[in-house]
């Protein structure tokens, strides 16, 4: 998504609505099919969305440039049961500030001014912290993942 629109903050918005609007749909999603190709297609969509609500929608990426990123993204490899299991373990092993700070963003659905205050923590600390847990936890995933195809 970043690739998309350019902007952190909103890449965490997009992030959050898609994962409402997925859980929404959820009935619609079809057993069998791609789930990740599913919800990149919801993602984008609301990639779409939001950068046409903002001020420079008339500099944003052309419309194929957005299909060719979407298209790339979609095909990075999901592996279900055994990924969540290992990010599971991975944010059970964060300090325990970030783990609170993506617990409040990813799991009770707060945006980042509500879990500063929260937190009692500035707007951008929590955005800051918010880049580097999920830093933290890709490196830890990509590390478990390669320990478990050894």
């Amino acid at each position: 998504m970043l690739s998309i629109v350019g902007d952190f903050s909103l890449v965490d918005d997009i992030v959050q609505e898609t994962f409402l609007t997925v859980n929404r749909k959820a009935s619609d999603f079809r057993r069998g099919t791609n789930f990740l190709a599913w919800a990149w297609t919801i993602a984008r969509f609301k990639a779409l969305q939001a950068l046409d609500q903002r001020a420079e929608a008339h500099r944003r990426l052309s419309a194929a440039v957005i299909e060719a990123l979407a298209a790339h993204d979609a095909a990075e490899e999901w592996h279900d049961e055994t990924q969540m299991t290992h990010l599971a373990d991975c944010i059970k092993n964060l300090a325990p500030k970030a783990r609170q700070a993506i617990e409040l963003r990813y799991h009770q659905a707060h945006r980042p001014p509500e879990i500063a205050r929260l937190m009692g923590w500035g707007e951008e600390a929590v955005h800051v912290a918010l880049s580097r847990a999920r830093i933290v936890l890709r490196e830890c995933l990509k590390k478990r993942m390669q320990a478990a195809e050894i």
